[in-house]
């Protein structure tokens, strides 16, 4: 039987999702988390096949997101981990499996997926639920590695965003009106399915384009 770890900061998803995934009796949950800070002292002395994590946990000591990824990717890189997310940009998509993650599912479908999220990434597959499938594809983005094309000049505007600087200090380095770098900043999220400056820098960062 598979080991699963949880990691979920509302106790009755971790129930609802321990549930499903015992329910083939192919998979045992061995252990579950309630933010960052339990999650890493569980992996650390608990066994396990595959990690079903959420994206945004509150934690003491260890940060969340693209952070929290980050650093199982370094210290657990052959752990499969499951993504369970409401956070369904293609921006998030992107860069989650920059972060080492194999599998994303929706928490609306997590029911559905979970069971045929843990059987991909333990045949060494990937797996995105249905519906995020189709935000990819309808942002021509169904390979998270191709970029949605922008022009040069909102690419430029969403890497010096990213890097720090304000609509103002933009268009005074490339001598544009603020309300010219604020239209380029509208349209580039626009293209990327973007609705939040994180997520921008989410991007961006998962581009290459900032460190």
């Amino acid at each position: 039987m598979l080991r699963v770890i949880l990691a979920d900061d509302h106790p009755l998803i971790r129930i609802g999702q321990k549930v499903v995934i015992e329910a083939s009796g192919k998979y045992k949950v061995v252990g579950e988390a309630d933010g960052p800070d339990q999650l890493l002292e569980l992996l650390d002395t608990t066994a396990c096949d595959v990690l079903v994590t959420d994206f945004a946990m509150p934690g003491d000591q260890q940060i969340d997101g693209y952070g929290l990824l980050s650093l199982l990717h370094r210290q657990y890189p052959a752990l499969p981990v499951v993504l369970v997310t409401m956070f369904a940009s293609v921006a998030t998509l992107r860069a989650s499996f920059t972060h080492g993650v194999q599998a994303i599912v929706a928490k609306r479908a997590s029911a559905k997926d979970l069971p045929q999220a843990l059987n991909a990434v333990i045949a060494g597959q990937r797996f995105v639920s249905e519906c995020l499938r189709a935000q990819l594809l309808e942002a021509g983005a169904g390979d998270q590695c191709r970029s949605p094309q922008l022009s040069d000049k909102e690419r430029e505007v969403v890497r010096m965003l990213a890097s720090g600087m304000t609509v103002s200090e933009i268009a005074a380095r490339v001598n544009r009106s603020i309300s010219t770098i604020s239209k380029q900043k509208s349209t580039a999220m626009r293209r990327l399915c973007i609705s939040t400056d994180v997520d921008l820098y989410a991007y961006a960062r998962s581009c290459g384009m900032v460190p």
